[in-house]
């Protein structure tokens, strides 16, 4: 896609030649208010600004958007009022930054003043709001806003900041390219091809293992999901190494990439949502090239496993035993149970490069929608690393929430046949369960975290905020902020 050229600019914004400027609505405790940022506008207004808005009826509620004309009362023709809520917290100017983006389409330059609030915020929210996926459309509309000027200081943290905010955009955008090209084009050997491109271009290690090498070294629970598709499964390896790394951190990323169920197969309904099962390993992919781009002071090995879940005459089986990498068995009870079992050979082989955390991403339970809806992840693991990384995907936007790995439920994995069995003989605690399932292929001493986005890695709605409709790149802005910490703290 392309994306808005985003500058800073502390230009008189009454005279900066403009299709329109952006300002924040705040719901205050006496009423609608103007959030910091606006005064020169306001003061244009000669102080009538609120007024006009009151009587459009704008309350600076989230997400609200009001139009308002100038009559040359400043250069720019229009004013956008964005509402924050009650609040002007970053996420708050992330997500009205993104409203105005959708906004300005086809424009050819706006000013944004709430990057007065938060640059970094106002920067990613605009590129993350003027996303669209038009590449298979013959109309590709107006396209996005060309240039928006973030009306802040160009002190050399707000330059900072705004440089940062960039690359995490473009990153959350190839996620979201990933998770939105249709599994007819996306398929285990091309996208492997297409994450090596980047991951090249940007000067990592690329290694891919065909279906060739995955069977010589002994990847059961890919090459058992993949059998069924005559497109074959791939494990892609992606590596950096930052100078004086601190700490070596492993990611992992399901790449399924169209999942029918296999012979347990899927109802019709809304099957064709799972041309987004690859949005784990979409945002590993994606997290590895940023991590080039900021050059974190750390070791990063990226395992992506990739296959497509098919019934055919040489699928796997309910009542198969696969025999993982590494050597522990798993009894298949339901194939639509896959994601554990790609996702268990590359976290073993993840755990040879003897990783101080190791970060593993997935659309794996319906149980996580179930449990916490459409856009807050289920975080388990480790309980400290656990917490911290649900702290920091909540900070920054991406709603998270810690979950237990109750003991008891390890029981009902046992199998009659196998070391395990790929699910309980119930439905209950099914996100738990999973969790529980991978763990026992985490090497010990290993901190671990294990983000599942069933839910927040596809939107099936109407955009709101910074997201659009189809792939949103949950969780790649939480494993870069963790990353981050990982860097500064340990």
């Amino acid at each position: 896609m392309t994306a808005p050229k985003l500058a800073l600019t502390e230009g008189d914004l009454s005279t900066t030649a403009a299709d329109a400027v952006v300002v924040g609505t705040l719901q205050g405790a006496d009423g609608l208010e103007l959030a910091p940022g606006a005064e020169a506008v306001a003061a244009a207004f000669d102080g009538a600004l609120l007024d006009v808005l009151g009587t459009l009826r704008a309350s600076g509620k989230a997400d609200e958007l009001v139009k308002v004309p100038t009559f040359g009362k400043i250069a720019a023709p229009l004013v956008l009022a964005v509402g924050l809520g009650k609040t002007a917290g970053e996420e708050q100017v992330r997500r009205a930054s993104g409203v105005a983006a959708r906004a300005l389409g086809g424009k050819k330059r706006a000013i944004n003043t709430l990057a007065a609030l938060h640059v970094g915020a106002a920067a990613e929210g605009t590129l993350l709001g003027a996303y669209s996926f038009t590449e298979y459309k013959s109309d590709k509309g107006e396209g996005p806003v060309a240039k928006v000027d973030l009306h802040a200081a160009g002190s050399k943290e707000n330059r900072a900041a705004l440089k940062a905010a960039v690359a995490i955009a473009e990153s959350v955008a190839i996620a979201r390219d990933f998770i939105n090209t249709p599994p007819n084009d996306l398929y285990p050997a091309s996208f492997a091809a297409r994450a090596e491109k980047l991951a090249t271009a940007a000067g990592l290690d690329v290694e891919i293992l065909d279906e060739k090498a995955l069977k010589k070294q002994g990847f059961g629970g890919i090459l058992g999901v993949g059998v069924g598709s005559t497109r074959q499964p791939r494990l892609v390896r992606i590596s950096y190494k930052g100078a004086k790394a601190v700490k070596k951190v492993a990611l992992v990323g399901k790449g399924i990439t169209f999942d029918t169920g296999g012979i347990s197969i899927k109802p019709a309904a809304g099957m064709d949502e799972m041309t987004s099962d690859m949005s784990g390993a979409a945002a590993i992919v994606a997290t590895m090239v940023l991590a080039a781009k900021l050059k974190y002071p750390l070791e990063i090995i990226a395992s992506i496993p990739m296959a497509e879940n098919m019934p055919s005459g040489d699928a796997y089986r309910p009542g198969d035993v696969l025999t993982m990498y590494g050597g522990k068995t798993v009894e298949v009870l339901n194939t639509d149970a896959e994601g554990r079992l790609i996702l268990s050979d590359a976290i073993v082989r993840a755990c040879e490069d003897g990783p101080d955390y190791l970060i593993e991403t997935a659309t794996l339970t319906g149980a996580q929608v179930v449990a916490l809806g459409k856009r807050t992840s289920g975080v388990m693991g480790s309980d400290e690393f656990r917490d911290r990384v649900a702290a920091i995907g909540t900070a920054v936007g991406e709603s998270a929430w810690a979950m237990p790995l109750p003991e008891e439920l390890r029981a009902d994995l046992d199998s009659r046949l196998a070391d395990l069995a790929n699910v309980t003989g119930h439905r209950w605690g099914g996100m738990l369960a999973a969790g529980l399932f991978l763990r026992e292929f985490v090497a010990e001493g290993v901190q671990w975290a294990h983000i599942d986005i069933a839910g927040p890695a596809f939107h099936t709605g109407g955009p709101y905020g910074y997201t659009s409709k189809g792939g949103t790149g949950v969780p790649v802005r939480t494993i870069a902020a963790v990353l981050a910490d990982i860097a500064a703290n340990g």
